[in-house]
């Protein structure tokens, strides 16, 4: 790494104007992907350090981290977040909020230039994933991280075992005499991963054909990712052959818009058809849906704890936090 190279040598390097680096590292949405990626490699190659880091290292007494997640696509990060501020009250830590869309859509850009603006001492990663490129790029640039609600070998995580709550939910429709099923989830943008709902799915479905049933022929109905879509998607539920009578949903919202419309066709839940969600929050509760809970403040608490931990000692050996699931069951199964 060296003090000499200047975003104009990145400029040079990239072919683009120094304007366009200056967007790429600090509003990285904004610019072309295929520029953006040229970019980024500039910047890689050349191991450049933008003048922020000197602010960043002036500011080390105060601490800032950031956390990234869905938060405007998933209630349950915005409950995490509360976790993480819980923690931060009565510190001296700035807590900086990065939004990405979706957990199912590709990786932000955020990820790839966090790292290089020197702005944060230490970044929460929530519900996203990283593949080994994005995880190499944040241990070798040295920025503390930490995943929630998403796992790697090498770096800190709080996670759930995904798995075991659909295998829960599994277990306890087959207890209630189900024997045909059909899985809700919105459609998977990147399949370089699995996400959350794909490992739910799978634990489900693990249950399920332990028990005897083809799990080939338990579907997968897609939908949007609220409540107005969910409810459409009634439709094409009740349309499936065999029909199901117990439908799992990745998440909450999607099991409340399938109940809220059974309901408004005159359909008897759980005696026509069962439904189950995961997460318990407050739209479970009010739905009276069947539903796996999760520790979601918890999950931010520690999280940022061992955050804090990384950032004032780095080299304090990585930590792997799993948290336990309940299943709480409502008038909807």
């Amino acid at each position: 790494m060296s003090d000499a190279v200047t975003i104009y040598d990145v400029a040079a390097h990239a072919k683009v104007s120094i304007s366009t680096v200056s967007q790429t590292i600090n509003r990285p949405n904004r610019v072309n992907a295929k520029t953006r990626d040229r970019v980024l490699r500039a910047i890689e190659e050349l191991q450049y350090v933008p003048k922020g880091v000197a602010v960043s290292q002036a500011r080390r007494g105060v601490g800032r981290i950031g956390v990234l997640a869905p938060f405007t696509s998933y209630d349950s990060f915005r409950r995490r977040l509360m976790g993480v501020l819980a923690e931060s009250d009565g510190t001296n830590r700035d807590v900086v909020v990065y939004d990405h869309e979706s957990a199912a859509a590709s990786v932000s850009p955020l990820l790839r230039t966090l790292p290089v603006t020197g702005r944060l001492d230490g970044l929460l990663i929530m519900g996203l994933p990283l593949d080994d490129a994005l995880a190499e790029h944040l241990t070798g640039r040295g920025l503390p991280t930490v995943l929630v609600d998403s796992s790697r070998p090498e770096l800190s995580t709080v996670t759930i075992d995904d798995e075991e709550g659909g295998a829960m939910l599994a277990r306890h429709l087959l207890q209630r005499g189900h024997t045909s099923f059909a899985f809700l989830q919105e459609p998977q943008e990147s399949h370089a991963f699995l996400s959350q709902g794909q490992r739910r799915n799978r634990g489900f479905l693990r249950v399920l054909a332990d028990a005897g049933i083809n799990a080939a022929e338990v579907p997968t109905v897609l939908t949007g990712n609220d409540i107005v879509s969910s409810r459409k998607a009634l439709r094409d539920v009740l349309a499936l052959r065999p029909a199901p009578t117990a439908v799992f949903a990745h998440h909450d919202l999607l099991a409340a818009g399938l109940v809220l419309e059974a309901r408004r066709q005159g359909l008897r839940v759980p005696d026509d058809l069962a439904v189950a969600g995961f997460d318990d929050g407050s739209v479970a509760e009010a739905a009276g849906l069947t539903t796996v809970s999760q520790p979601f403040e918890e999950s931010g608490r520690i999280g940022t704890r061992l955050l804090a931990e990384r950032i004032a000692d780095p080299s304090a050996p990585v930590q792997h936090v799993m948290l336990g699931l309940r299943l709480i069951v409502r008038d909807s199964s």
